[in-house]
């Protein structure tokens, strides 16, 4: 096993039906999403914005490498896992940032999804229009 292999972590982070699984290193603040940069992955700058929002709170962008896979939910959902699975990483490698990570809500995994469709009504909350006489 190689010495950069032991200091590397492993942390998932989930948002929706997007899994994020993200290994994070001390290094020069590259960041590979999917085998591609995460620029050319990620194309709408909110996004990009979001995915970054866990180093630049604790002003560590440029300290350390990023690999991250993403699979499932869209671009939106995929960059908000991914920032969920660093906050987690990072939260692992020094105790002293978890308290502002949790602050900032990026250690709590947003339950929010798509609700399901009911029978007898066209979507999960809509009714079928109803006509009195």
């Amino acid at each position: 096993m190689s010495e950069n292999t032991q200091k590397r972590l492993y942390a998932t982070g989930k948002r929706k039906c997007a899994i994020a699984r993200v290994w994070i290193a001390p290094g020069k603040g590259s960041f590979t999403v999917n085998k591609q940069p995460a620029d050319e992955y990620f194309t709408r700058e909110s996004t990009k914005m979001i995915m970054r929002q866990s180093l630049e709170i604790l002003e560590l962008k440029e300290s350390f490498d990023i690999w991250a896979t993403v699979k499932g939910g869209g671009h939106s959902a995929q960059g908000e896992a991914l920032r969920h699975g660093i906050a987690r990483a990072l939260a692992e490698t020094d105790p002293e940032r978890r308290a502002a990570l949790k602050k900032a809500g990026f250690l709590t995994r947003d339950s929010r999804k798509k609700e399901r469709k009911k029978y007898g009504q066209p979507g999960a909350r809509k009714k079928f229009q109803y006509s009195k006489r």
